[in-house]
């Protein structure tokens, strides 16, 4: 398996794209789409575990070394960026996968380039967030993300206490692997003693309102054409339960989303569903059960 990275022109600039995989036009391509804070390191684990398939990950807009690239920003924003590195690297018809924020982006980038996509698989996300019961707007920031959320203003004096920050993350505590330390590693802005987590806080901010029933995410969730496959965490951002999904919303989604497939992944959580071995080998096995060559 190669790793390779990439720039391509999009509106604005150049978006960083990761590519792990074999150079073999006839094999299964997967575009992937990260996290609100995260960047496409966070697809490592996974490359690592389907080293038959090419994986394209993009750093989105705002986040790794796509932070420069301006506004707006949105998920209809990133379904562009999408296309354009669809198309910069002529990649064949891909499965769509997107993780947290990124399962919202893709299902607007499924809705709005369908010949592009043969099928969509999320990853804990995707679908509307419940606005926690006496959340005001201006704190549903700080209770979806928690300390995702206030990593984004501090600065650390060097890279071996941004490693320490993480280490206490709860998500973390039986998950820390030389992949969580190259991804926060990559994270890093800046120069000692000054050094910040990369993504733009007014990407986050803006990208976070689209993740509680915005329309452009209603509309394509109501007309994707893909078949749709969502992967749930039972524990959530802090190791803790429910996950980003309980139960009740599960049972709920499955009413008014009939034609989607929806399964746990046992014993992981939000981060550890893609970054940890268990959880990437639950996404192999799916793409694994549903993947053809230019499918």
């Amino acid at each position: 398996m190669t790793y390779r990275t990439h720039d391509v022109p999009v509106d604005g600039g150049a978006l960083r794209v990761g590519e792990w995989g074999p150079d073999d036009p006839a094999a299964t391509t997967i575009v992937a789409a990260h996290g609100i804070t995260a960047s496409h390191l966070a697809w490592a684990v996974i490359a690592e575990a389907l080293p038959e398939v090419r994986l394209v990950a993009p750093d989105l807009r705002g986040r790794g070394r796509s932070a420069a690239l301006p506004g707006p920003y949105g998920m209809a924003r990133h379904a562009a960026d999408l296309r354009a590195v669809v198309e910069a690297l002529d990649l064949p018809r891909a499965i769509l996968v997107g993780h947290s924020m990124g399962g919202f982006v893709a299902v607007v980038t499924a809705h709005r380039y369908p010949d592009l996509f043969s099928r969509v698989l999320l990853i804990d996300g995707g679908l509307p967030l419940a606005i926690p019961a006496g959340i005001s707007k201006d704190d549903l920031l700080r209770a979806t993300l928690g300390p995702a959320a206030e990593r984004l203003s501090m600065t650390f004096p060097d890279r071996a206490t941004y490693l320490e920050f993480w280490k206490q993350h709860p998500a973390f505590a039986s998950e820390w692997s030389q992949a969580v330390v190259d991804y926060a590693s990559y994270d890093l802005t800046g120069t000692e003693p000054q050094l910040r987590p990369s993504a733009s806080i007014e990407a986050v901010k803006e990208d976070s309102i689209e993740l509680y029933g915005a329309e452009p995410v209603l509309c394509a969730l109501a007309g994707l054409r893909q078949p749709v496959t969502l992967l749930t965490a039972p524990r959530g951002l802090l190791d803790q339960t429910p996950g980003l999904y309980s139960p009740r919303d599960v049972e709920r989604w499955k009413a008014d989303l009939p034609d989607m497939t929806f399964r746990e992944v046992p014993d992981v959580n939000h981060y550890t569903i893609v970054m940890g071995a268990a959880g990437a080998g639950a996404v192999a096995r799916e793409v694994r059960r549903h993947a053809s060559p230019r499918a």
